[in-house]
């Protein structure tokens, strides 16, 4: 594994995306082409051009074998033209060296899929690739070069990197954190409203229009309201009937299942949500019926209610599921069954959730997110669904409080959310 650099500009801060840069380092000449994905003004530009660039130059690359085009720029104009931009590319190529092929905003160009499919026939180049679309942003891409491409998918900053940008302790930096969210340039802004303006701005003018025009959406008004209905429930199992009868009671409109689910792909598509299944443990199957979905960045889920609804303990759920993602975890919520007997003698059954089902390649962890366990009574309530599953997978209860970590007699681990999220590997 290659050494990242420590990079720092006196005069511009740098955000040190090592995760994200390692991926690509250690996707160099496995003859696919690296597409980096994310939410839009998640970071993906600057980890190419900037942070990929200077790595390479700084492990000895020359200057002249690493082609860097930026497409959004006027000067990179005439370059929008497929064959113009492939020509181009083969005519800065001047020897049989490796050439790293750095393209952002790669959707500007026509028919840019034959282009990259071209630039993967040449056995010298390296090719990466960032896009800013509607298409590009979604899946679809993906699936377009299934077998051709490695994805790197971005996420906004952890709390971590976010503390890397603003040099503040975690302890101190969680708040603004969870209210405005991990888009990097956040953090240049100086003012509550300048945050503020800018996700609202960029929640109206970049995301919501990439949907509805890709989609052709005419009820712009219908769409905004079951986004913020999905913001207002983060945390809650949901499904297209329930979502449908909000609508119904409280907006006193009629949306149709198939309208609500279409919606809910779409925003999934961008980047904006994620789903996370229902899954019964004892079972081992998934179930259908009710799913979570969670926003990928809490500051554009807050400005969408205005930052009225700031229910720590819904907010603390959602940052753990997002910062699960990010390390690369297949992420679900799980199911298992409490039989008991009521006050009449009879058996009853009850569905117990766990919140986080997660899998980490081979591995497979439990976790429970509570706010604060402030009594015995409070700390079984937690634990109840983890004790009923019956495997020697890891389970974790992590907990605002700043505690150190314990395990106790059932095996299972407590953890601060703090020490959780700043630790990118931690030692369970």
């Amino acid at each position: 594994m290659a050494i990242l650099p420590k990079f720092f500009n006196e005069t511009t801060m740098q955000i040190q995306r090592n995760f994200y840069l390692q991926q690509l380092i250690d996707g160099r000449q496995n003859g696919l082409i690296k597409i980096i994905t994310g939410i839009r003004r998640c970071g993906k530009s600057y980890l190419l051009f900037t942070l990929f660039y200077q790595y390479l130059k700084a492990n000895g690359i020359a200057e002249d074998h690493i082609i860097k085009i930026a497409l959004d720029d006027i000067e990179s104009a005439d370059l929008r033209e497929p064959l113009a931009l492939y020509r181009y590319i083969k005519g800065q190529m001047k020897d049989a060296g490796l050439y790293y092929i750095l393209l952002d905003e790669v959707q500007l160009v026509a028919r840019f899929e034959e282009v990259l499919n071209s630039l993967l026939r040449i056995d010298n180049a390296d090719v990466y690739v960032t896009g800013s679309n509607s298409r590009f942003l979604s899946s679809d891409i993906i699936t377009e070069f299934r077998g051709r491409g490695d994805e790197i998918h971005l996420y906004p900053l952890s709390l971590s990197e976010y503390c890397d940008g603003t040099g503040q302790r975690p302890i101190d930096a969680w708040k603004d954190y969870y209210t405005y969210g991990g888009l990097p340039h956040v953090l240049s802004l100086e003012t509550e409203k300048k945050k503020i303006d800018y996700l609202a701005n960029l929640f109206e003018s970049v995301y919501l229009i990439d949907i509805l025009e890709r989609h052709r959406i005419k009820n712009k008004s219908e769409f905004e309201e079951l986004l913020r209905i999905v913001a207002s429930g983060i945390g809650a199992p949901t499904n297209t009937t329930k979502l449908s009868n909000t609508f119904k009671s409280v907006k006193k409109v009629n949306i149709s299942y198939n309208t609500i689910d279409k919606y809910l792909g779409y925003m999934q598509e961008a980047f904006i949500l994620e789903k996370a299944t229902r899954y019964d443990i004892k079972g081992k199957k998934y179930i259908g019926s009710l799913s979570k979905y969670y926003f990928t960045d809490m500051g554009i889920r807050n400005v969408l209610l205005g930052l009225r609804q700031q229910e720590e303990s819904h907010i603390m759920e959602n940052v753990i599921y997002n910062e699960l993602r990010r390390r690369g975890c297949k992420v679900d919520v799980g199911m298992v069954e409490q039989r008991s007997i009521d006050t009449s003698g009879n058996w009853q059954r009850k569905q117990l959730e766990v919140d986080f089902v997660v899998n980490e390649g081979s591995q497979r962890y439990y976790i429970q997110s509570a706010l604060a366990l402030p009594d015995e009574d409070k700390r079984k309530q937690e634990m109840a669904s983890l004790l009923r599953i019956n495997d020697s997978f890891k389970k974790i209860i992590i907990v605002k409080d700043d505690i150190k970590p314990w395990t106790d007699e059932n095996g299972i681990l407590t953890i601060g959310l703090i020490d959780f999220l700043m630790d990118v590997k931690p030692d369970y």
